[in-house]
């Protein structure tokens, strides 16, 4: 009887993870480009900023929290990535699902060479609407020059899967 259970339980977890894997990697492929939502949010010092202001570059927008581990671990990739191609029209976008003091107090101790906007709870919601359907944390988009989000990921992107999407359209 043991034994039975036990095999139940190994094909319940076994087809869990299956499905569990194809909807996750399913929904980090390339996917039919859409245009990018104009929005704005306020920086740590508290200006605004519209989304547009980055309009004409790859924009590579990034929904992370100073309380997830994956995204922590990504940001030092960014910053790498931002400094080696910015000449080449590259622009990270860090989106903090956060509040304003948490970031302001992580932001003192990394150095991130890339605007940090605060969207807070909202922040959930933009990230929905941009086509976040499981509310993943991080949460990566990449905007092409003309507007148009060509690439989403849900969960930790490194930096050799962001250079194989924009490695084609950098300039």
């Amino acid at each position: 009887m043991r034994l039975s259970w036990l095999f139940i339980m190994l094909a319940v977890l076994a087809l869990g993870g299956g499905i569990a894997t194809r909807v996750f990697y399913s929904s980090n492929k390339l996917f039919s480009p859409s245009l990018l939502t104009d929005f704005s949010l306020n920086d740590v010092s508290g200006k605004q900023h519209n989304i547009i202001e980055w309009q004409g570059k790859i924009r590579i927008i990034n929904f992370w929290a100073t309380w997830c581990p994956p995204c922590i671990k990504e940001i030092p990739e960014f910053v790498f990535l931002q400094e080696q191609y910015a000449s080449k029209g590259l622009q990270f976008i860090g989106i903090a699902i956060d509040d304003e003091v948490s970031v302001k107090e992580y932001l003192v101790k990394t150095k991130i060479n890339y605007p940090i906007l605060i969207a807070d709870l909202e922040g959930i919601a933009l990230a929905h609407q941009l086509g976040n359907s499981v509310d993943a944390v991080p949460y990566t988009l990449i905007v092409d020059q003309q507007g148009r989000i060509i690439h989403q990921h849900r969960g930790a992107f490194s930096k050799e899967q962001i250079m194989e999407v924009i490695s084609p359209i950098l300039n």
